[in-house]
């Protein structure tokens, strides 16, 4: 596969507030090591160098993570009113994310979720990874919760694999990672979390494929291409289709509008274009909903987390 470069970044969304990026494996999201030069920050600045704001470290304030080795869809704030709206967005747990994944072994229920409280883990030597709660060095634990679904069944390299559809229902470092990983399902080229042992894929088989972002006045709402297929990757051979991929993130687009319908309503806000656009027909923003984003804009001074 080819490995990522200053050229090779992947825009999925651009208005005048936002840019959504399909973040390349294996990329840092910045980095303030000198000999690092190749991150997503250096890509963006690279590419939109009039967008850079002088006012962050960084000169783009990135509005969640995504680890060194997930690639997949990542949202970017173009001003710190966009920042605001979309850290509102991640607060008030309103964003919807969905990656793909290949796990080892054969995953049994087509459906299933997983319920471990995860925390740091100060066990000496292990100090950069997250744990169960209830393991040897685990403190702090938080709940966390993620649903998995099962998409195919196959081979990776000759071992039974699965390809999955996760679903974080809270936020916490490696929380997939963590979580399949107690399952007794680690993800495919998972060097930490496999304490070294799986060296031999390329990259680590996770992938953010689907992101929704309801945005006071500007929903995103971006899928990636599929990196997970023999085509991409002959190593991948599916046997058996559980559920299409289209289906079940179908379901999900359904229900993510559905949650979002106020009062009234009766259906969910038509995507924006790619420039940022309104399309015609959509529903203009009510006073009451502009004032309260206003409010709460005026309040909320701190940069958001990254």
């Amino acid at each position: 596969m080819e490995p990522g470069h200053i050229e090779n970044l992947s825009i999925l969304y651009q208005s005048s507030d936002f840019i959504v990026v399909n973040k390349h494996w294996d990329l840092r999201i910045d980095s303030k090591m000198w000999y690092e030069t190749l991150t997503l920050q250096s890509q963006l600045k690279h590419h939109f160098p009039e967008l850079a704001d002088p006012d962050t470290y960084y000169g783009f304030r990135f509005c969640h993570q995504l680890d060194f080795s997930t690639s997949g869809a990542l949202c970017v704030a173009l001003n710190k009113a966009a920042a605001g709206r979309a850290y509102k967005c991640f607060k008030e747990r309103q964003v919807t994310k969905a990656y793909l994944a290949l796990v080892r072994g054969h995953v049994q229920e087509s459906r299933m979720t997983i319920n471990h409280a995860i925390g740091k883990n100060t066990t000496e030597g292990l100090t950069h990874m997250m744990c169960i709660e209830g393991t040897e060095g685990c403190e702090n634990a938080k709940p966390c919760l993620t649903e998995l679904t099962v998409l195919e069944r196959g081979l990776y390299d000759g071992d039974p694999v699965s390809k999955v559809l996760l679903q974080p229902l809270t936020g916490r470092t490696h929380q997939l990672r963590v979580h399949c990983s107690s399952s007794g399902h680690p993800i495919v080229g998972d060097f930490t979390y496999s304490f070294k042992k799986d060296i031999r894929p390329f990259r680590m088989m996770l992938h953010a494929f689907y992101l929704r972002i309801p945005t006071c006045g500007e929903l995103i709402e971006v899928s990636t291409p599929d990196p997970f297929v023999p085509t991409l990757d002959a190593n991948w051979q599916p046997q058996h289709q559980v559920q299409p991929l289209e289906h079940v993130i179908h379901t999900l687009k359904i229900a993510a509008a559905a949650a979002d319908l106020s009062p009234g309503e009766t259906s969910p806000p038509p995507l924006g274009g790619q420039d940022g656009s309104t399309p015609k027909g959509r529903a203009k923003e009510s006073a009451e909903q502009r004032a309260r984003c206003q409010q709460w804009l005026a309040e909320w001074t701190a940069e958001p987390e990254n």
